[in-house]
């Protein structure tokens, strides 16, 4: 592509949009996939103990279809959400050139559909996983500068291959694994891991376990967490199983083939362009040390209370990219009042980020068993921060993946609903 091109296509990327309806306006008279909007009130306490009514948009806002995105987002982390949530809100309520910002980024979800859409991605995570699941799908290499670079690895050649791991893997599957991890390790060492050992690194991570043939391990839970050594012999012995041989190579390439087949020559200068003016961080996200007043919206996802161990699910990810998952300071809070005070502390970061007139959408979702509604518990926090409550969206679907891998019937437990709260900065 020329500079010309290059030039003419980020123009065309960062002119204003159309004329569109308020959001609300368009919430309220929805009606894309046959069913039309519900207008229902959430209540809350208010600082003071007042009760404050946010009015609820309630319907089906994007496809309950799961195929319906770039396949770049085809890499699994433990409650995420779908790329469309974080089109629905970016396309609405940014223009093009915007910061968009995710301070809980994971896999990066918000991050990579902000730059796919034009905009800026900022975002940060406690835990450095997440940037080597992220940068990668920004800086998106060529397949055959991958298969370059794994025709030329030995993959013989492994110093360190713990047994345990063994209930996992085949013994030839983890040597191939070990000798990976070391070349990895190694040229981080040494500072010289480029985008495409980054990318390599970013799919075996994700190919380490999972529950079909395309992953590097025998049949255990789904890959966006995996079990302990304990829990998988259970399940080797109740399934009868032993580790298969896998090749850690060709694994690599079929996954690197799927999510490049949604990349082409344009939209991997678009996000290379993204990249250059973005900011993914390793840290808290009450104090990303982003510029003030810069943010044109969030888009994000707490840790659910005390539902998701995100450190137990990636200590295998850890392992293989030399992290010690004990040091990384990820809390799972289990008091409703601890989680609100530490809600509060990010919505004060939140609120310094966002330039007036900015939004915040935070999905939130049912905890034990419907009992306790986070988007109820979540407005007084974003309050408290000096940020006003616009509305909430509660996306209403028959279907999801967790419904089905869990056994969980449709609207049961929060499987089927995102409920987001939107907040505004005056």
């Amino acid at each position: 592509m020329s500079l010309d091109q290059l030039t003419l296509l980020e123009s065309e990327a960062e002119a204003a949009p159309a004329d569109r309806l308020p959001i609300e306006e368009e919430l309220l008279h929805f009606n894309q996939f046959g069913t039309p909007t519900t207008l229902v009130e959430t209540r809350a306490d208010g600082q003071s103990g007042e009760e404050i009514v946010v009015k609820t948009y309630v319907n089906e806002f994007w496809t309950a279809k799961q195929r319906q995105a770039n396949r770049l987002h085809e890499v699994s982390y433990r409650a995420c959400f779908k790329p469309q949530l974080a089109r629905f809100f970016i396309e609405r309520l940014t223009n093009p050139g915007d910061v968009v910002c995710d301070p809980f980024m994971g896999r990066g979800t918000t991050i990579l559909e902000a730059a796919l859409l034009g905009r800026v991605p900022m975002g940060c995570d406690i835990n450095p996983l997440s940037e080597i699941l992220i940068r990668p799908r920004l800086a998106v290499p060529c397949l055959n500068d991958i298969k370059g670079r794994l025709s030329e690895f030995n993959f013989e050649y492994a110093d360190d291959c713990p047994d345990e791991l063994l209930v996992f893997f085949h013994p030839d599957t983890l040597r191939e694994i070990c000798a990976l991890k070391s070349y990895l390790l190694r040229r981080e060492s040494e500072n010289e891991l480029d985008e495409v050992d980054r990318w390599i690194r970013m799919v075996a991570v994700n190919r380490l376990t999972g529950h079909s043939k395309g992953f590097f391990s025998v049949y255990t839970l789904p890959p966006n967490q995996a079990v302990s050594i304990k829990s998988q012999q259970k399940i080797n012995e109740g399934r009868n199983q032993i580790p298969p041989r896998r090749s850690v190579l060709e694994l690599i390439l079929k996954k690197s083939r799927a999510l490049l087949s949604g990349c082409d020559a344009s939209t991997r200068e678009r996000l290379r362009g993204k990249l250059r003016k973005a900011k993914l961080l390793t840290g808290s996200a009450a104090k990303t040390e982003l510029q003030s007043n810069s943010v044109a919206l969030a888009v994000t996802s707490p840790p659910f209370l005390n539902v998701v161990d995100y450190a137990t699910d990636n200590w295998l990810r850890c392992w293989f990219c030399g992290i010690d998952s004990a040091s990384v300071p990820i809390t799972i809070l289990k008091k409703l009042e601890d989680w609100q005070a530490a809600m509060t502390e990010v919505f004060v970061e939140l609120e310094r980020l966002l330039r007036p007139g900015g939004h915040v959408a935070f999905e939130v979702g049912e905890v034990n068993k419907g009992t306790i509604r986070l988007e109820e518990a979540v407005i007084p926090c974003g309050m408290k921060a000096g940020l006003s409550p616009e509305f909430v969206l509660i996306n209403d679907q028959q279907f999801t993946k967790t419904a089905n891998c869990w056994g969980v019937d449709n609207r049961v437990k929060g499987t089927n609903t995102n409920r987001i709260v939107v907040f505004r900065k005056e």
